[in-house]
């Protein structure tokens, strides 16, 4: 069964990144994966990418034949895509019934949240065997504004109601958080979307004058309670692990390694005794009990720590370990190849 990702968010949010800092981790891990362009005016793509929409239209294209702006132009090309359904389901066809997809929507927040182009494409994919999640992007610097909080968590919800899809709302690039001023409260706070009338006086006092639809808009999404963030370092190896087996837990993904693959070190735990199975001809203990049914280890209280609270220490933490890794790789190469040398002055 395949198995996939929509991954949508307005311009700027990062989703090109996420999908390229996605396939390079699932690179490392041995896990299959392969990426769809579904963004017509995407030229500059940096990831491998195994489906390009530009082989079926483009938004120039499209804007050049029919007369249309930016933004027609980007709604047209979803509507042909609908209609050329047939043409991405023979390509997917060919990724093979174990595929892991990373569909790259256009970053036109209408396509998600109200044109039912996007949705219907969608639908047909569930109806052909895919089991989607949607990943929906969102600057974590928003949080550093109430309003541009409030703007956020109302088109999270719109996406959310739109797609109708087990959904992954994302604070991304969370490590730059901190250039942006101090927090008014604990990123959990925003993470958990807790009780919002704390941002009334807020609010109001950068527009005292819609206090009234301020409010309003707060109930409106407490009312719903379906939002809620997880966050998001790209670069960050154990942020992108969380995520993905967050992701993992709302798709009821469970990776099995071939039987004779080899694993990743750390994935899963050696055998206990030499005669037991090897680890790689057993489920990921990871995929199969953290994201299936227990509890996720990560704490948002630990991403305060490393990118808002004591940013500057534990990148010179990291720094320094990497220089102690450098060095322990580099002494490993020295005494290997003296090693070598000393078995060709034996052998002569």
């Amino acid at each position: 069964m395949p198995f996939g990702e929509i991954v949508c968010g307005a311009p700027g949010s990062g989703k090109s990144t996420y999908c390229y800092g996605k396939h390079q981790l699932f690179t490392a891990l041995s896990r299959p994966i392969s990426i769809v362009n579904l963004d017509p005016a995407n030229d500059n793509i940096p990831y491998p990418c195994a489906i390009d929409i530009a082989a079926l239209i483009t938004l120039q294209d499209a804007m050049d034949a029919h007369g249309l702006g930016p933004n027609g132009g980007m709604l047209y090309c979803m509507e042909y895509l609908e209609a050329n359904f047939d043409w991405l389901e023979a390509r997917l066809a060919e990724l093979g019934p174990d595929a892991y997809v990373l569909f790259d929507i256009p970053g036109q927040v209408e396509l998600s949240t109200n044109h039912e182009s996007l949705k219907r494409i969608v639908l047909r994919l569930a109806k052909i065997g895919f089991r989607l999640a949607a990943v929906h992007l969102c600057d974590a610097h928003y949080v550093t504004d109430a309003a541009k909080y409030v703007s956020v968590l109302l088109l999270s919800l719109r996406t959310m109601l739109q797609l109708e899809l087990p959904h992954i709302n994302v604070l991304s690039k969370v490590d730059l958080i901190s250039q942006y001023g101090d927090l008014d409260f604990n990123l959990d706070f925003y993470t958990e979307v807790q009780d919002l009338s704390y941002l009334e006086n807020t609010l109001n006092n950068a527009s005292p004058r819609y206090a009234a639809l301020n409010m309003a808009l707060v109930s409106l999404i407490e009312d719903f309670s379906l939002v809620g963030f997880e966050t998001l370092a790209v670069e960050d190896k154990a942020s992108m692990l969380h995520l993905a087996r967050a992701i993992d837990r709302a798709t009821g993904y469970v990776y099995v390694p071939p039987p004779n693959a080899p694993a990743p070190p750390g994935t899963v735990p050696p055998p206990a005794h030499p005669h037991q199975a090897t680890p790689s001809s057993r489920p990921n203990d990871y995929a199969l009990f953290s994201s299936a049914a227990g509890p996720m280890k990560a704490d948002v209280r630990d991403v305060q720590e490393r990118w808002v609270d004591a940013k500057d220490a534990w990148d010179a933490y990291e720094r320094a370990g990497w220089r102690r890794e450098g060095e322990v790789a580099r002494g490993m190469d020295a005494e290997r190849k003296g090693g070598d040398g000393s078995e060709k002055g034996e052998m002569s």
